[in-house]
């Protein structure tokens, strides 16, 4: 078994979750996403993103602005629609239930008066 395709099939489980919690708070940049990311030690290529957050857009959770630059072309900047907000919501929710249940499979068993 390869631990490092179970390492990046985790980190892909999160990374929708991650890229909207940094949308969440406040207009963003890709570029600024992925700096957050990889600050975060969840690093992620351009690549990755951009066709995700294309999709989250398409699916009306994301929309953006175009901005002018002094340095090059106009930037792209998304931020969260209503729409995106409760999907957000929703999948904070699941975070921490599976947050919760991850942490109670993993935590030693402390002894109760049956395994005594």
């Amino acid at each position: 078994m390869d631990i490092q395709n179970t390492q990046s099939q985790m980190r892909k489980g999160v990374l929708e979750f991650c890229i909207l919690s940094i949308i969440r708070q406040g207009e963003a940049y890709p570029s600024d996403i992925v700096e957050k990311m990889k600050f975060a030690n969840l690093h992620i290529l351009e690549g990755t993103l951009y066709p995700l957050l294309t999709r989250l857009k398409n699916a009306d959770f994301l929309t953006y602005r175009w901005v002018e630059s002094a340095s090059g072309p106009p930037r792209k900047y998304f931020c969260m629609t209503e729409k995106g907000l409760q999907f957000y919501a929703e999948l904070e929710r699941t975070w921490k239930e599976l947050a919760d249940a991850v942490h109670a499979l993993t935590q030693p068993l402390e002894p109760t008066n049956e395994n005594i």
